[in-house]
């Protein structure tokens, strides 16, 4: 179980550092934004490549980010009912859903996506507003995150199946009952 648990704590340090870049591109984001704005109405100069670059970071924040939320347990549940449970019954809840929804939904959107870019890559696929940017770079993002988002899934369950069989998250992952 240790090594599980040591594989999970490393695809945590993964998505972590993939949420925390994500939260940097924001700030491009607003700067980009910014600049556009100006450019188009104070110098009346405007370019769909500066609008396409916003669209583009703002689906790398939004998609680079789900693994990193699923870490923190930031998505969204119904609380009403999640708080009335025990701890155990929202453990098995959690490593149902991870196992039955969540990596298989991925699984069948990794290998879409993964479809679409290649497609887009093989074709040259380019914007097809006047000097907009090229597709498949972002083709590629959906995958890739998707990529991201199943191990951090993978992670949960271990921690799961680990909380559940009795083994402490911490330094030690020692047995509760040992």
């Amino acid at each position: 179980m240790k090594s599980w648990l040591a594989l999970a704590r490393a695809i945590d340090a993964l998505n972590e550092a993939a949420g925390r870049g994500a939260c940097w591109l924001i700030l491009a984001c607003i700067v980009i934004s910014a600049a556009n704005a100006l450019a188009r109405y104070g110098l009346n100069l405007g370019s769909n490549a500066f609008l396409e670059i916003q669209w583009y970071l703002y689906s790398l924040v939004f998609l680079g980010a789900a693994g990193y939320t699923l870490k923190h347990n930031a998505h969204v549940r119904i609380d009403i009912i999640n708080s009335r449970l025990t701890p155990r019954a929202r453990a098995w809840i959690d490593l149902f859903g991870h196992l039955f929804m969540l990596l298989p939904v991925c699984a069948i959107m990794l290998w879409f996506g993964w479809t679409a870019f290649l497609e887009s890559w093989r074709i040259g696929e380019i914007s097809t507003d006047a000097g907009g940017l090229l597709r498949w770079p972002i083709k590629l993002l959906v995958p890739a995150a998707f990529a991201l988002l199943i191990l951090q899934g993978l992670a949960e369950t271990i921690r799961k199946v680990a909380w559940l069989r009795g083994y402490e998250q911490g330094q030690t992952e020692t047995r509760v009952d040992a």
